[in-house]
């Protein structure tokens, strides 16, 4: 399984500043220094900002990547390389498998509906049947008669 495009961009601000938000609301924002695939970070110069507002300083921090809310890049990573391969005609001319576009699904939708139904299976071909019923109650014969 290849890593995805968040993973990516991670890989590409290596050595930017970046700031991380973790799930309990505290702030980091410093110099990424190390990410691994699964998120975690290695930050250097920290300045942390508490949830009440407190900030300090931290020379570097480890940060676990399940406990990362998100993380802001710097924008100039739009310009990343890896973003260019993934442009509108990245795809263009490649064969990718059994991917149906719009137009095929209504294709084969219209095939559908011009086929006729097949018989015996569903509630419609039973209501084309001829109903069958007892007699009535004062014959004793008991047989079926069609209608």
């Amino acid at each position: 399984m290849s890593i995805g495009i968040p993973v990516k961009l991670l890989h590409e601000a290596l050595g930017h500043i970046i700031t991380v938000e973790l799930k309990g609301g505290q702030t980091y924002r410093g110099k990424l220094f190390d990410a691994e695939d699964n998120l975690n970070v290695s930050m250097k110069e920290v300045q942390m900002t508490a949830r009440d507002g407190k900030q300090s300083q931290l020379d570097s921090i480890y940060i676990r990547g399940s406990m990362i809310r998100f993380i802001i890049v710097p924008d100039m990573l739009q310009q990343a390389p890896m973003f260019k391969r993934v442009g509108p005609n990245a795809m263009k001319g490649r064969g990718i498998g059994s991917a149906r576009g719009r137009a095929t699904i209504m294709r084969a939708d219209e095939d559908e509906e011009a086929r006729p139904a097949a018989k015996g299976f569903g509630a419609e071909a039973r209501s084309h049947e001829p109903e069958t019923h007892r007699s009535s109650p004062s014959s004793d014969s008991g047989i079926m008669a069609n209608s």
